[in-house]
């Protein structure tokens, strides 16, 4: 990013000339208080945002100059998990990982294939079959995990990963994305979970008032909760 501004048409400034930098193959934490432009930070890196002013570049692609037709082709290089997991509740556990293969109009076999590959590091593989409603909260975000980076991204934004999830199963997930970036996949995560960016010490980028108050190479959390 950079000198990137956004403000809502409401008035609202969210993001206030914010310049980043974020090496390929690095984790990444972004914390902050509520209100603070975390969301928005965010949301600009996959393009649900558009910077008002200011450069945001990914792989080499300007995400400002970027037509809405193309997004997603874009979103191909970028996988994104949520809080609250987006899977299609009609379709099992392998035919929501397959849906972001079929969407780049892979073929049946490589799809087959690289699903289950996915299934595998999400220690899903047994449950291929399963729909979300017969999992766990855990297993369904592990499902929106291999969904994320079936088609090997070259990023990972994980939007609050964990925030619906208990503690135990908080640890699980982050110990997969952590092999994800082990991988070589850049891992950008938001997060209020002050025990995991405590003990999983990574680059913590704090943002307040829309500025970046804190870029810290083995940063702690910082915030009352």
């Amino acid at each position: 990013m950079q000198d990137v501004w956004k403000t809502y048409p409401n008035g609202v400034m969210a993001v206030n000339g914010i310049s980043i930098y974020i090496k390929k193959g690095e984790f990444v934490y972004v914390v902050g208080p509520s209100g603070a432009g975390k969301s928005t930070f965010i949301k600009m890196m996959y393009r649900e945002e558009k910077p008002t002013r200011g450069e945001i570049t990914i792989d080499g692609k300007d995400l400002s100059k970027i037509k809405e037709k193309n997004i997603p082709y874009l979103r191909r290089n970028i996988g994104v998990v949520f809080q609250d997991f987006k899977l299609l509740p009609n379709l099992t556990v392998f035919e929501n990982v397959a849906f972001a293969m079929e969407v780049i109009e892979e073929s049946k076999e490589n799809i087959r294939k690289r699903v289950m590959e996915v299934l595998d590091v999400v220690r899903l593989k047994n449950k291929a079959r399963f729909l979300p409603h017969e999992l766990s909260g855990g297993e369904q975000q592990r499902v929106a995990i291999a969904r994320a980076v079936v088609n090997k991204p070259a990023v990972l934004i994980a939007d609050e990963p964990t925030g619906n999830l208990d503690p135990e199963t908080s640890w699980e997930i982050m110990h997969i994305i952590e092999e994800i970036n082990e991988s070589g996949t850049t891992v950008v995560m938001a997060t209020h979970n002050r025990d995991i960016v405590d003990n999983m010490r990574k680059r913590l980028i704090a943002i307040e008032g829309g500025r970046i108050s804190r870029d810290e190479i083995r940063g702690t959390y910082g915030y009352e909760i």
